[in-house]
């Protein structure tokens, strides 16, 4: 009797539909504001894995010791690492209402001073609570630097539809 809820938990786990992953956005157009508090992007982290970081020690706190470990998880050479390195940024964001949203980081690195970049990652018919998961690594790290400034979007039908932003952001 206990086998047959645990194959069914199992059978539903891999019907999930996918996870949708980031790509990159060539050319970023500027979009209408259109506010709504059916969406909201609720709680950001930002995370920035150094290279040139000190070793830990035992006076340093316990979850920044676990954010660097579960970032290098499964990195065993020196290349793997490198292409660690750099920025990562988890948004979570709310729907109220069932939409197709995209999910837009536009960026600035250091080497490329006001140069904007952007990734979305782009959700069909969605409802609720979610997060995203956006990284700046490896050779985007190493050849532009470090982000400097970011925008989160959330754009329903063309129109951005809650933000925020970094402190640096214009």
């Amino acid at each position: 009797m206990r086998i047959l809820p645990a194959c069914l938990c199992l059978a539903l786990a891999s019907c999930a539909a996918p996870i949708p992953k980031p790509y990159q956005v060539e050319n970023p157009k500027s979009l209408p504001v259109a506010l709504d508090p059916d969406f909201e992007i609720r709680k950001t982290q930002e995370y920035f894995l150094d290279p040139a970081a000190k070793p830990l020690t035992a006076q340093t706190d316990a979850s920044v010791v676990f954010e660097r470990w579960y970032r290098l998880y499964g990195a065993v050479t020196a290349l793997d690492q490198r292409q660690r390195f750099g920025t990562y940024f988890d948004f979570f964001w709310h729907a109220r209402k069932t939409a197709d949203v995209r999910v837009r980081l536009e960026y600035r690195q250091e080497k490329l001073h006001a140069f904007v970049q952007a990734r979305e990652v782009h959700y069909l018919h969605v409802r609720g609570t979610h997060r995203t998961e956006f990284a700046i690594i490896g050779d985007d790290f190493m050849d532009d630097g470090r982000v400097i400034a970011w925008r989160a979007s959330l754009i329903v039908n063309g129109r951005i539809v809650d933000t925020t932003r970094s402190y640096l952001w214009e």
